[in-house]
């Protein structure tokens, strides 16, 4: 394992137990963080899982103005390879499912598998890279480099998004629309005036594999363009890529293309996020490779310190045909149809110099083509949970 790995970490760890921001030698330097401490369980038909998981990221942004521009670093990194797919039971059987139980959740894959029903951990090393904007007085020019972030494409990333912060389970439409936040080697460069923003970029189209600890080889071998626009407490995008085989095991390019709202405004008085989006993926090589993915999610601030959050899905994706194709083989995908619906409640107990800890549960509730009755008839799944972050964000990072 890299030992550098471990100093990057220290170093967001000294960072985040302040979560002010800080100036020094011209620099101004701020933390934010997200952690989930809880316990999961998914009940199936015939096999029940359950796990005692941390879902959880570190985040630290630097920023510095010169006589041109402003430069921006920014760092993020993980524990999930540590805390997620490590204490989790079939029944009263310890199991190894790579990953945090997840019922019809797909993505990526563990011991040259596809996942099913698990959503991986996230890469110990997030985001690692530099951007720089150029401001003039009607428009502004952005360029980015990162050895691992997050091309144009697609909308806010789940874990940044103020609508699903308090959830923590990853969308089932996460590969139709932002699984893209983890990319080794990404060039982008933009222009923004008058709140419309257009950006587009090169970077490596393949899923990290299955080694979490490492940073792998960046390639520049998939592109996309996005469109934005942001007023007040409204922001849009339209967005597409071509990935070049983003999973070993389908080995054939795909084109993403995606949309969506995000709000964060107030409803009445109370504070409220909320997201709806959709994200197409097209499969080349495939005789029916074209499938669609639906996402509406909100966190609604309903007391001072009571936090009611949910999320409904359309999705529809590969299940019961999940494997490898062969390069070539023209062959059709097997979609079947899944409705999520997932409501949660988050009570802040703490709320004081160690940043707000919060206590929480939801339950999701799942519709689903026939062809997953046999296996999945009268599925659910719950967590409850502790959630802590600091309390204010130096910079909350889109």
């Amino acid at each position: 394992m890299n030992k550098s790995i471990f100093v990057i970490f220290a170093v967001f760890v000294s960072f985040v137990g302040d979560v002010s921001v800080c100036h020094a030698q011209d620099w101004t330097w701020s933390t934010d963080a997200n952690v989930f401490v809880g316990f999961n369980y998914q009940q199936r038909l015939f096999a029940d899982f359950s796990a005692v998981e941390s879902q959880n990221w570190f985040m630290l942004d630097g920023t510095h103005e010169d006589n041109v521009g402003t430069l921006s670093l920014l760092a993020m990194a993980s524990l999930e390879p540590l805390t997620v797919g490590h204490f989790d039971y079939a029944g009263s059987n310890k199991v190894d499912p790579g990953g945090s139980p997840e019922l019809f959740q797909t993505g990526e894959s563990y011991k040259q598998l596809p996942l099913a029903n698990t959503q991986h951990p996230h890469d110990l090393v997030m985001t690692l890279g530099a951007s720089y904007r150029i401001q003039q007085p009607s428009v502004a020019y952005t360029f980015g480099a990162w050895i691992v972030g997050s091309p144009a494409l697609g909308p806010t990333a789940f874990m940044h998004r103020d609508s699903a912060r308090d959830n923590p389970s990853v969308p089932l439409s996460h590969h139709w629309l932002d699984a893209t936040h983890i990319s080794y080697g990404v060039l982008t460069g933009g222009v923004e005036s008058h709140g419309v923003t257009i950006e587009a970029s090169a970077f490596r189209g393949e899923e990290p594999d299955e080694n979490r600890y490492n940073i792998e080889a960046p390639k520049l071998d998939s592109y996309s363009a996005r469109v934005s626009w942001q007023s007040g407490p409204w922001q849009a995008q339209f967005s597409a890529g071509h990935l070049h085989v983003p999973e070993w095991f389908e080995p054939y390019d795909e084109t993403r293309v995606t949309a969506s709202v995000e709000y964060s405004g107030v409803l009445g008085s109370r504070p409220l996020s909320a997201t709806f989006a959709w994200g197409e993926n097209r499969d080349a090589v495939v005789i029916n490779g074209v499938s669609d993915n639906f996402l509406l999610e909100w966190d609604l601030n309903a007391a001072s310190k009571t936090f009611f959050y949910g999320r409904a899905e359309v999705s529809e994706k590969e299940i019961l045909g999940l494997g490898f194709h062969p390069l070539g083989f023209l062959h059709p995908h097997v979609y079947s149809h899944i409705d999520a619906l997932t409501l949660g409640l988050v009570r802040d107990v703490v709320d004081g110099s160690v940043g707000r800890v919060g206590v929480g549960g939801d339950v999701t509730l799942y519709h689903m083509s026939p062809d997953l009755l046999p296996f999945w008839a009268g599925s659910h799944s719950y967590h409850v949970f502790l959630r802590w972050r600091p309390n204010a964000s130096g910079h909350h990072h889109h």
